[in-house]
């Protein structure tokens, strides 16, 4: 039988506790030197928070105060867009502090404004994105009742919120931010799509709990996804992540129209083509042409023509 753990007397031998924590802290830090230099990392609690008022001024009379109205949104959103902005433009000097340590202050505070501007600049086009991605929900779900609905009540799309902005802040040279946005949208939801992913208009995660979407996965237009679907990488050999060549495409093309029911798993750079209808709980790992249909029962790949 395995001897009982060391029991600790409390608090008399906790310095010896501290004591070991801080070697191990300082083993790692040997490790990995550039965490030795005591800088601060972007702060996922303060991401989620600009989350908010980002999901807000974009969208102010549903997920802004219940205060607003049409008279006054416009300044409460240029308020807020200030204010998130500002936040977020200090996260990404964090993150080239950490990550470009080369940097003087003053390179970083103008990197930090360059992606900022960019990114505002880019909101208009987000919200229409946006939009699209709202509407094929209400399109393609019979039980949605309306348009607000979709945008209030479905968990998709706060993941897919997060996930578009981001994904341009991941475009635009941000990608440590961008990864703890999308976190925190996988801890809200269970849905964990990476930013890298490059995902069409009008996309739609019915239900969603337990979807990834891994980091060079191509989703075309029009796609819809059904709960505990998985676009997923071959796994490599242990401990070789980071050799040559790996971060290459690693994830499914998936073309335009494509539906993929609840369970299924893709996996590897494989093509998925257009019109094609993928079954439940199907676990594929080579490409179909256009118009293919994936069977559940019978794990049968035959054209839309001669299905059912």
């Amino acid at each position: 039988m395995a001897s009982d753990p060391q029991i600790i007397n409390f608090p008399t031998e906790l310095g010896e506790v501290f004591a070991g924590l801080r070697a191990a802290r300082q083993e790692w830090r040997t490790r990995h030197s550039h965490l030795g230099r005591g800088i601060e990392f972007p702060s996922q609690r303060s991401l989620a928070r600009i989350m908010r008022e980002l999901g807000a001024a974009l969208f102010p009379l549903r997920l802004g105060p219940p205060e607003l109205n049409t008279a006054n949104e416009d300044r409460w959103v240029e308020a807020t867009l200030e204010s998130a902005l500002s936040q977020l433009a200090a996260q990404l000097a964090l993150e080239l502090r950490a990550t470009q340590p080369g940097l003087d202050r003053a390179d970083e505070g103008r990197e930090a404004e360059r992606i900022i501007g960019m990114f505002a600049a880019d909101l208009p086009r987000l919200r229409r994105a946006l939009d699209l991605d709202i509407e094929a929900g209400y399109a393609n779900d019979p039980a949605a009742r309306s348009v607000d609905e979709v945008l209030l009540s479905y968990p998709s799309l706060i993941a897919i919120i997060h996930y578009r902005i981001a994904h341009r802040l991941h475009e635009l040279g941000a990608p440590l931010v961008a990864r703890a946005i999308a976190e925190v949208a996988h801890q809200k939801t269970g849905i964990d799509i990476h930013p890298g992913a490059r995902i069409g208009h009008s996309f739609f995660i019915d239900h969603g709990t337990g979807i990834v979407i891994g980091e060079t996965a191509r989703v075309g237009d029009r796609v819809r996804l059904y709960q505990g679907v998985t676009l997923g990488g071959v796994p490599i050999e242990a401990g070789n992540a980071h050799r040559a060549g790996v971060g290459d495409r690693r994830h499914p093309d998936i073309g335009d129209d494509v539906v993929i029911f609840a369970g299924a798993v893709l996996l590897g750079p494989i093509t998925i083509g257009a019109r094609s209808w993928i079954g439940g709980n199907v676990w594929l790992r080579h490409d179909l042409p256009a118009d293919s249909h994936v069977d559940t029962a019978q794990a049968v790949v035959r054209s839309a023509a001669s299905a059912p």
